[in-house]
Order: structure tokens, then sequence, then C-alpha cells
């Protein structure tokens, strides 16, 4: 069945970018330019130390995409102030949303988080908390403390995830199942944080229908925001082991970005796109070498989108559900004149 859908009824940077950007909501959230400020707080993880595992997930080294891990760490308000000046320099950043990126930033007692959480929102210029960390690290009584600051700030919880299939998660040492992240979403969907998801394209093993049965799952959970990274191997990794031994193979810059479309296909068009790409510092990376800055990348998927004739969510019966609904509420109020100087749109169901 074919609904005509005039484009006064879909959000504007559907049309832009054929995706909902992360930027497009910080627009929307706040009266002022947001920047998210990256750091270190000095935990590890318990799938390095022993307590999950030894060795962390094979395509994993944190040095490879967070510079704040490199040498000796500064102190949290040190990175928030340095952070601050680079991006009010560059991007003329006005507020900020301090980022615990690397490793697991609910790795520790609750009084010690709460320490380091306080330092970083000390700062007048620090309006939102995201926090990323594993679903197996994040107790009820950690939930708790973190859904107290969204009292008054904006608060994010980012859980990696990196695929459903829990042969994909033993494959790469992720040292928990799907199981254990359901119930922290289900866990943190009882609280006013929001939450952001993680998933990894390109997995080694992994079928491009397996991937989309991701997509399906993380499309059915009510999450705010999702992060997509391709599979990169880098250096001092166990993964960069199996790449030498001709065990894993990555995806070529165009194979990517047609799963990435499609991936977002099934994604419903209200949950913010914060990452697209992943990304790498330094010379840690083996493979793959694309040549291409994730400015090219993202304008790429845009245009997969555009040749398509398709957007985010479009697979998606959240989202189809959702604009049908804006069309019953917003026909009541569109005269005849202005809905006939509409574009029209076809979306297939």
């Amino acid at each position: 069945m074919n609904y005509e859908i005039s484009s006064f009824h879909l959000r504007p940077y559907l049309f832009k970018h054929r995706f909902y950007p992360f930027r497009e909501y910080l627009k929307e959230h706040f009266p002022y330019k947001v920047h998210k400020i990256p750091l270190h707080a000095g935990f590890t993880c318990p799938n390095r130390d022993g307590r999950v595992a030894v060795g962390g997930c094979t395509y994993c080294i944190n040095e490879s995409f967070s510079p704040n891990v490199s040498g000796h760490s500064l102190p949290v308000r040190e990175q928030i102030k340095r952070g601050k000046e680079f991006r009010r320099k560059r991007y003329g950043a006005e507020k900020f949303i301090a980022y615990f990126q690397s490793f697991t930033n609910t790795y520790a007692d609750v009084d010690t988080l709460k320490s380091c959480y306080e330092e970083a929102l000390s700062d007048r210029d620090v309006v939102g908390l995201s926090i990323g960390t594993r679903p197996d690290c994040i107790p009820d009584d950690v939930l708790g403390l973190i859904e107290g600051y969204t009292k008054k700030y904006h608060v994010w919880i980012e859980y990696g995830l990196q695929s459903i299939h829990d042969k994909t998660l033993s494959r790469i040492n992720r040292g928990h199942d799907s199981r254990i992240f359901l119930d922290a979403i289900h866990r943190t969907k009882n609280t006013c944080i929001n939450i952001c998801v993680h998933v990894i394209l390109g997995l080694p093993g992994e079928t491009e229908g397996e991937m989309m049965e991701t997509a399906e799952a993380v499309a059915s959970l009510g999450i705010q925001g999702i992060k997509l990274h391709h599979l990169y191997v880098a250096k001092n990794t166990a993964l960069a082991e199996e790449y030498f031994q001709g065990k894993v193979q990555t995806l070529d810059k165009d194979a990517y970005i047609k799963l990435a479309v499609s991936f977002l296909e099934r994604i419903p068009s209200d949950v913010a796109v914060q990452r697209l790409v992943g990304d790498t510092q330094g010379n840690f990376l083996l493979s793959p070498v694309w040549n291409a800055s994730k400015t090219e990348i993202t304008d790429g998927i845009t245009r997969e989108f555009e040749r398509r004739d398709t957007y985010q969510g479009l697979q998606c019966a959240r989202s189809v559900s959702m604009i049908k609904h804006e069309i019953s509420r917003s026909s009541k109020t569109v005269g005849e004149q202005e809905a006939e100087a509409l574009r029209h749109h076809t979306i297939n169901i």
C-alpha cells in the first residue's frame, strides 16, 4: 500500500540529511551551541582486570580512539577547561556536555563516581553529562546516582552493545550476552536518563542479515540515540593477530556506506544519530584504510539515501506510525491551498 505523504509532515532534517544528526537534536534541545567534551577519568574495565575476563574486547585499544588515554591523564577539571577552549575556538561552542568516554565509566563505587561526575558538572558551562559504559556495570545504586543529575542536567548513558547476537559477542570477547544488555536497557528506561546504543558493523563472521537483525532489535527498544561504528583493526589488539592470520576481513568504504544506510532505514526517525563511522587517533590503524574524512563518509551516506530515495526509519513500523499520526493531526489544520503547494513524497509500506 502506498501512502502519499507531504514533505510538510516530515522533519526538515530528513530532507536535508536523510537521517537525524545529533547536532540537530542539540539545536532542538538547547538555545545555544552545545558540544561534547570527551574525558578520561582513569577507570578500567571488568573485561580487562579479570573480573569478567582479561584482554578486553578483541578490537579494543582505547588509545586508538580516545586521545585523552595516552600518557598521564589530567584531572577532569583540567580536561574540561582545555576541551572548552578548543571547542570554542574551532566550533564556536558555547555550552558543553561532559562525555566520560574512555573505558567503563560506571566501574567504581558510588562515592568515587559521584566525586568524578560532579567535578565535571562543577563547571558552569557544562549543561549535560554523557557516560559511556558496559551493560554489565550498571547496578541500581549507580543508576540512581546518575538519574539524580537529570533534575538539573541533560543526561545520557551510552551502552556498548555492538551486536545482538551472542555468538558474535562471544567471538569478540565482549564478556556479556544480549540478555544482560536488555536488562540494563529495561532498568534505565524506568528512569529519566536518555539512552544511546553503540553498534559495530562488519564484526567477524556476521552476515548482512544478522546486522539488520541487530538494527531491528535496537529499533524496538525505545532509545533516544544510536552510534554506528565500522569494524577497524588497530595495532596491539587481539583482532590484529586474527587479521594477520587471515581470519578477519574489513569492509571497504562503499560496502560500509550501504550497510549503514540499510541499518538506519530500520531505526526510528526520532532516534538521534550521534556517530556514523568509527574514528582512530595516531598511527594505530591497520585496516581498512579508506583515505576519506568523516565528513566524506557522512556525505556518502546521505547520497546513498538519496540514490535509494529513502531515509532513516523508512522500514521501521514505529516511524511510519508516527508519520501517519502527524498526517492525521495536521490535516485538520492545513488549508487546501497550502496543502496543494506542498511537495509530495511516497512511502512504500
